[in-house]
């Protein structure tokens, strides 16, 4: 009993103790747990931070060799594409060398004459020097004559001025003003009203009016087969007001000939003609009408091969020549109903 009283007395004691205790222990296992938490986290931290570093280093790895690689590529595909322009440009440039030669060639052995065109433009010079000498006589002739006319028109407005002036003409009694007494010798004017007539003035005819019959104007065909009638007195009357024409005028206004126009006044075988004619200046153009003969002495035994279009049996295509669809029998192939 003594004993259970004890640990009844001492039961709060206890019961403080305790809990005391568990206070400190928990407040050290806070401490602990933080401590070991925080150390975990840096520990894990760098883990991650390391596999990062490791990641990060093994990617620039990767892309340096893939950027390398790529590089090299696209320097090989310009360095082929700069090569293939290169050997383009000397397959071009060594073409465009044979063709300069080869047309050379062809344009001094078969197509220029340098003989025949020396003796042309010695030809062609001559022509122009004496078409020159031609041209300038001419000129000057021309020159000649407008001078004379201008001289021509200027002696006749003086003689007619001398005429029309010619009551200025001095005489026995009066002199006149281009003969003064205070002059030794008398001026030119007088000498030329001397040598001139005087100018006289003609009444002007009164214009008589021709009267035409009704009953004939429908016989009028054309401008000469105007019906003529007899002349009649003027009559002394007022004239009628108004802007009336003289009914010879009326009728040769209504009767005038006809005027073809242009279509119907050229010949339909103009085109034709045209040709022809061309033909012709072009024959008498031509300087040497001898078939084209190669300079060299290897084409000597080689005949001269004419032109497909211009040695067919056929002819050439008159389509649109003479008119609009062109028929010629003579050349059919075959017979046609």
């Amino acid at each position: 009993m003594a004993t259970l009283a004890r640990l009844q007395a001492r039961s709060k004691f206890v019961a403080q103790q305790y809990y005391f205790r568990n206070s400190v222990v928990d407040i050290f296992r806070k401490k602990e747990y933080d401590a070991a938490v925080k150390i975990q986290s840096w520990f894990r931290g760098c883990q991650v931070r390391a596999h990062i570093r490791n990641l990060h280093r093994v990617a620039t790895i990767i892309q340096k060799w893939w950027r390398s690689y790529s590089g090299r590529q696209e320097y090989q595909l310009i360095v082929k594409f700069a090569s293939c322009a290169m050997k383009m440009n000397l397959y071009n440039a060594m073409a465009v060398r044979i063709q300069r030669r080869w047309r050379g060639y062809r344009i001094r052995k078969y197509c220029f004459n340098y003989f025949y065109l020396k003796e042309y433009l010695k030809a062609v010079s001559e022509t122009n020097d004496a078409i020159r000498e031609a041209l300038e006589e001419f000129a000057e002739m021309k020159e000649r004559e407008e001078k004379k006319a201008d001289l021509e028109r200027e002696e006749k407005k003086r003689d007619y001025q001398a005429r029309k002036t010619h009551y200025l003409l001095s005489t026995k009694q009066i002199p006149g003003i281009y003969n003064s007494p205070f002059r030794k010798d008398p001026d030119p004017w007088e000498l030329r009203l001397q040598k001139a007539k005087p100018l006289t003035y003609q009444r002007s005819k009164v214009k008589q009016k021709r009267c035409i019959s009704l009953s004939s104007w429908l016989a009028c065909t054309s401008a000469r087969s105007f019906p003529r009638s007899e002349i009649l007195p003027p009559i002394d009357r007022k004239q009628c007001q108004g802007p009336f024409r003289d009914i010879t005028e009326v009728l040769e206004q209504r009767y005038k000939p006809l005027e073809p126009t242009l279509w119907v006044a050229e010949p339909i075988s103009e085109l034709k003609v045209a040709r022809e004619e061309f033909r012709r200046q072009e024959w008498m153009r031509d300087v040497n009408d001898n078939m084209f003969l190669p300079f060299s002495s290897y084409h000597k035994n080689k005949k001269y091969t004419p032109l497909m279009h211009s040695s067919s049996k056929y002819g050439p295509n008159s389509y649109g020549s003479q008119h609009f669809r062109d028929e010629n029998p003579k050349k059919w192939i075959c017979d046609k109903g």
